[in-house]
């Protein structure tokens, strides 16, 4: 696992700039480093070694030393592919999966990317033709990024890195903010710094003389086969699932895992008997500490189990170092349990394996209920009635039975469901916020992708959501962000594209049943892991952050927060005092929107108050 950066273009000192990106990012690769700069083109690389650990270093070349790669990631299919480059003729220098690139692109140009296996971020520059091919993985399991600075064209794995590069010019961006504030994150391509984009999953983006030309080689799309059984499906989820989490395995380094209480870590961890898994927990009971079910699991599936109990204090005083690294503000404070899950994992290996994806291709979380809930309620009540209903209970100023019913059955999927967190509405961002015009509606971003997946189920268009938008914006940027941030390998088994295969052709009842979500995948696990455990139902990562928020000392911490210039700078701060107010004395939750609008306010300072 690697961090790579680079520029095409021209300005002072190139040796001095890139290797001043590259040390911004020097926690993703702590073992090494490595550069080329020509007149064309600057590229820098660290190292965290983990394949061919004495040859590996990067840059890479060709046999005629034409065409140059940077390579984050790792190749699962590396070797297969490099049999058939040898056997048309292609001679390589080293044994890791990063020289397949190179050769591969000179046998195959862009369609390289179409037989790959793997996670990847990854830079080829070639000399002859003064072309720069970027290409991200299917899913967006590693980052990139990159922006337009007057001749230049830089790009980083962070965006720390470009923030240093000449001339670029610091700017905010207020549409992320707006969508921030919906979404908690800052939806891609956009970033909260104006004019720096993200590469999209499964996008390659080709640079010359100035031109950029970004085109998509994969797109997760489901094929639904209503014909296919239980059986036959749980069986073919467990012979794919089991190779993925070996190829996954392959490391000249001691591999380990997460484990939670979940189904998804769990069947993870029930293929590393006698090796290492990793588990974090706060000190607030059963709700928000997993260790005492890990700690069961791991005795019964044979894994030697680390633990760490998360303190009140350390929690806190690690925010900003956590938005630090992160580069964008991100209101899920699971990212903060996540960041030491790994600080205590880089402890004791170098690579693990997590269960990130499994919800959104299996259909595991528990809003993925919501059209079997309301399909009754919405085909008896008209549009209009609901409506009718909907504004009525809202003006009710006491919670009652129900009252979250009639709300969130008002409206069709389509027209209601932007992702796992919903944080602030259309007309509760005009109230907080200083520039009402910036606000819009946050269905607008995913109107594309619904009349992409017209032809779906709900289940299926709520799938197909998530995992162009929620996975890439939260879920798999934390745990990129929050491993590298400890200099650790996070390896993800569930998305494999011969997972996917699988995962894109179960009908929906073999996902949301009646009975539990994620039905085929918890029936496939069942045969290695207890009854219990396969059956559990979905609890996330649960963060005491409400508690807190009604804890003197932390509401008094966020207090001051809202009162700072910062906030008056972004925010009405009656209407975002009053939020916290109101749930410091128990009226209502308000919780994750006190985090959202929190943690946007200390990345801002972190990243942007010497500007001010």
């Amino acid at each position: 696992m690697c961090g790579i950066c680079g520029f095409v273009g021209s300005t002072v000192d190139k040796p001095k700039v890139i290797e001043k990106m590259a040390d911004l990012i020097t926690h993703r690769g702590p073992d090494d480093s490595g550069y080329f700069v020509d007149k064309d083109v600057s590229m820098g690389f660290r190292r965290l070694s983990i394949i061919d650990l004495d040859s590996g270093r990067q840059p890479i070349y060709n046999e005629n030393n034409n065409l140059v790669l940077t390579f984050n990631g790792e190749i699962y299919n590396y070797k297969e592919i490099k049999e058939q480059l040898v056997s048309n003729g292609h001679k390589f220098y080293t044994n890791t999966d990063s020289e397949v690139l190179i050769h591969g692109f000179e046998e195959w140009g862009k369609d390289l990317v179409k037989k790959l296996r793997g996670m990847f971020a990854f830079a080829i520059w070639d000399r002859n033709n003064k072309i720069l091919f970027l290409a991200r993985d299917p899913f967006g399991i590693k980052p990139l990024y990159w922006t337009k600075v007057k001749n230049n064209f830089v790009y980083a794995s962070e965006i720390k890195s470009i923030l240093v590069f000449p001339e670029f010019e610091k700017k905010f961006n207020y549409k992320a903010l707006d969508n921030y504030l919906s979404f908690q994150y800052a939806v891609p391509p956009e970033t909260f710094f104006e004019g720096v984009y993200c590469l999209m999953p499964g996008y390659t983006l080709t640079y010359k003389l100035g031109n950029i030309e970004v085109e998509r080689y994969f797109e997760p799309r489901f094929e639904i086969d209503e014909s296919l059984e239980l059986e036959t499906a749980s069986k073919k989820i467990e012979e794919t699932f089991k190779n993925s989490v070996d190829v996954h395995r392959i490391s000249d380094v001691e591999v380990g895992c997460f484990l939670s209480s979940g189904i998804d870590s769990s069947y993870v961890s029930s293929y590393f008997e006698g090796q290492k898994a990793f588990t974090v927990g706060f000190d607030f009971g059963e709700k928000y500490n997993e260790i005492s079910w890990a700690q069961n699991l791991a005795k019964k599936i044979n894994v030697n189990h680390y633990y760490k109990v998360i303190t009140s204090k350390e929690f806190w005083s690690s925010i900003k170092k956590v938005q630090y690294y992160m580069d964008q503000p991100l209101a899920d404070p699971s990212c903060i349990a996540l960041y030491f899950v790994s600080k205590l994992a880089s402890e004791h290996v170098k690579v693990v394996l997590s269960g990130e994806g499994a919800d959104e291709l299996f259909g595991g979380y528990t809003v993925y209920n919501e059209p079997r809930v309301f399909k009754m309620y919405q085909k008896l009540l008209p549009q209009n009635v609901r409506t009718f209903l909907s504004d009525l209970v809202k003006k009710i100023p006491f919670r009652f039975k129900g009252r979250s019913f009639i709300i969130r059955g008002e409206h069709d999927v389509e027209h209601k469901y932007i992702g796992n967190a919903h944080m602030f509405s259309e007309s509760d961002k005009k109230k907080i916020l200083k520039c009402p015009e910036v606000v819009t509606d946050p269905l607008n971003l995913c109107k594309e992708l619904y009349s992409k997946a017209k032809k779906y189920d709900d289940v299926t268009k709520m799938q197909y959501l998530d995992i162009n938008m929620w996975m890439v914006g939260d879920i798999l940027l934390k745990a990129d962000r929050m491993s590298m941030a400890n200099s650790i390998e996070l390896r993800v088994p569930f998305l494999d594209r011969e997972v996917f295969k699988i995962a894109s052709k179960l009908p929906t009842k073999l996902k949301t049943p009646k009975e539990n979500t994620k039905y085929a995948l918890r029936k496939a696990a069942m045969k290695r892991l207890p009854e219990s455990t396969a059956k559990k139902e979905k609890l996330g990562f649960p963060v005491p952050t409400r508690v807190w928020l009604r804890d003197k000392k932390y509401y008094g911490t966020v207090k001051e927060a809202f009162n700072s210039e910062t906030a008056k700078k972004f925010f009405n701060v009656p209407e975002i005092l009053k939020l916290l107010e109101d749930h410091y004395l128990g009226k209502w939750d308000n919780s994750r929107k006190v985090w959202t609008v929190y943690i946007f306010i200390v990345w801002y300072e972190l990243y942007f108050k010497e500007i001010d």
